[in-house]
């Protein structure tokens, strides 16, 4: 499987600060839950990448 790969699985996703400083993306998925822990600067860069996918994949749309 790779990121072109389209599956039928529905996820939820919640994005947002812990109580102790990390910014958390928790994806929830047929029972599995996925928390993941950021430090702040490591969650701007994922924003960024987000951003600049978004871009290309508007790009690749057009």
């Amino acid at each position: 499987m790779g990121i072109n790969t389209e599956r039928d699985v529905e996820a939820n996703m919640q994005i947002g600060p812990t109580d102790v400083g990390m910014v958390r993306i928790f994806i929830e998925a047929d029972g599995v839950e996925i928390p993941m822990d950021f430090e702040p600067e490591e969650a701007d860069e994922i924003a960024d990448e987000i951003r600049a996918a978004a871009q290309a994949a508007r790009a690749v749309s057009s």
